[in-house]
């Protein structure tokens, strides 16, 4: 099998070979890393490439299975790329950030940890805005990440890494936190799949917070079944986590695998109405609408359902998100670890010191907002309005999945835009989280899957299941993904440009 053949397998396929030793793992991983190091230089998905570890757990699965040992789990051997937001003893955490440059954990976080014991084979840590804050991937402090399918274009953020060296074949899977939309959208600007589970469904230890209520780790693929394969391995109880949910993980693999079948008789797919209307671009309105006939020609029940304060949604959440920024980022104080500035005549000087040469413009701004939210005389009115505002959004969920099974929206109102853009207008540049915002606020299951192509470039379907609700998003997500394939000839992440180097 040719190199080029190797990486456009999906993780499934993958997997498959390896466990019947058609292909070895260790194959796998160096056929992934000669891809990484033939075009990354243009991507830049990559911060930190782990090769020498890469290829010593590869080495780990052969030797099992050459054993006659079953393998550690459905996706053993199966190369991955991680967001250098987890913690990883053997490779550097920098969070995209000067102010953690090269530090180096002395722990794995749990998603680390289980991905380990499942024998996927990590290849590296991935590009990303700087502590999980923006939605483009230009605010890394280690320079912008390219979108393979115009490399004149950002492939979305803060995880812009894990979904560009999924659309470049750089790996078969990958992992992004999604606080505002970090998976989701990501995925929608690559042609990829991107899920934010239910919040607690995936344990946060050892993920460097950005904001504490609303992060979450998820799986990111090429396909909805490479990605519940994924999920099944990270998601789960973890007593190190307070706020992990004490339940079985839902069963996503079944869920996919039924969907795939294309059937969605009997269930309720809501459209939201205040999501997909004026501010989007025609080209997404046209795909969101085609997925809508789509879905009815499956068997779904289309009904509109209003959600009237998803509206006030950005506002709440850029309240609510920086003074959870304030707080957290305050660890970074020169003192105990990362960068410290060699300027100051007292421990105050070189906290302020450090914190103005390590963090970037962007980091700041969130910093500045949230303290001044969380100030005296401003808590009530800012924060406290905030979290009310998030109140009705729960409320608002809850009203619409007591009449339907999931909803549904675009998962951006643009397709990628070019770099530069939109840097420097911060209100332009949180637009891009308008639809996916709603979920984090309310801590529920989350997808975007491909929809389909505007003026060459990829847009992305939302949709968004209640707490704990992830089987049935994953099989109206397959069966959405098993119908766009036919209808196209093939799936949409096929059609990507070759990268140049």
């Amino acid at each position: 099998m040719s190199a080029s053949d190797l990486t456009r397998l999906t993780a499934a396929e993958l997997a498959e070979k390896i466990h019947s030793r058609e292909v070895s793992a260790v194959e796998a991983a160096q056929t992934h890393l000669d891809r990484i190091a033939a075009v990354d230089g243009t991507v830049h998905a990559f911060l930190h490439v782990g090769a020498e570890s890469a290829l010593a757990s590869a080495e780990r699965v052969d030797a099992a299975l050459a054993a006659g040992t079953k393998p550690a789990s459905p996706l053993a051997g199966v190369p991955l790329a991680l967001k250098d937001v987890f913690t990883t003893s053997d490779m550097p955490t920098t969070c995209g950030s000067k102010i953690l440059e090269g530090w180096r954990p002395p722990y794995d976080a749990t998603l680390t940890e289980r991905l380990r014991a499942a024998g996927i084979t990590i290849l590296g840590k991935t590009n990303m805005d700087e502590f999980a804050m923006g939605s483009s991937t230009e605010h890394s402090a280690y320079g912008v990440t390219r979108n393979p399918w115009d490399t004149s274009r950002v492939p979305g953020g803060s995880g812009g890494g894990s979904a560009a060296a999924l659309a470049a074949y750089e790996a078969p899977l990958a992992i992004g936190t999604d606080t505002g939309g970090s998976i989701r959208q990501p995925a929608a600007f690559t042609g990829t799949v991107g899920v934010k589970p239910t919040y607690g469904g995936v344990s946060r230890y050892g993920l460097v917070a950005c904001a504490s209520s609303l992060d979450q780790g998820g799986p990111c693929a090429r396909t909805v079944l490479d990605a519940a394969l994924l999920h099944e391995v990270i998601g789960g109880h973890d007593p190190r986590d307070s706020t992990s949910i004490d339940q079985p993980v839902p069963d996503v693999v079944a869920a996919a695998r039924q969907g795939a079948n294309g059937d969605l008789s009997g269930l309720k797919v809501g459209v939201v109405r205040e999501l997909g209307g004026e501010g989007y671009q025609p080209g997404v309105r046209a795909a969101y609408e085609a997925s809508l006939r789509s879905l009815e020609k499956l068997g779904a029940e289309l009904v509109e359902v209003s959600c009237p304060h998803f509206e006030y949604g950005m506002a709440a959440y850029y309240l609510i998100l920086p003074s959870e920024v304030s707080s957290n980022l305050a660890r970074f104080d020169a003192m105990r670890y990362g960068l410290r500035a060699a300027e100051g005549k007292s421990a105050e000087e070189v906290m302020a010191n450090t914190r103005e040469q390590g963090f970037g413009p962007e980091v700041k701004r969130r910093i500045m907002l949230g303290t001044y939210a969380l100030s005296s005389g401003y808590y009530d009115a800012y924060y406290g309005q905030a979290q009310k505002v998030r109140t009705l959004i729960s409320r608002d969920f809850a009203a619409a999945f007591s009449q339907v099974d999931v909803l549904v929206s675009p998962t951006t109102p643009t397709t990628p835009f070019p770099i530069g853009e939109k840097v420097d207008d911060p209100l332009a540049m949180y637009l891009n989280d308008l639809a996916t915002i709603p979920t984090n606020l309310a801590g529920v299951a989350g997808m975007s899957v491909p929809s389909g192509l505007s003026d060459g470039l990829p847009t992305g379907l939302q949709v968004m299941a209640p707490a704990l609700g992830e089987a049935v998003m994953y099989r109206v997500g397959a069966a959405f993904e098993a119908a766009r394939d036919a209808d196209e000839g093939g799936p949409l992440i096929a059609r990507v440009p070759e990268v140049t180097a």
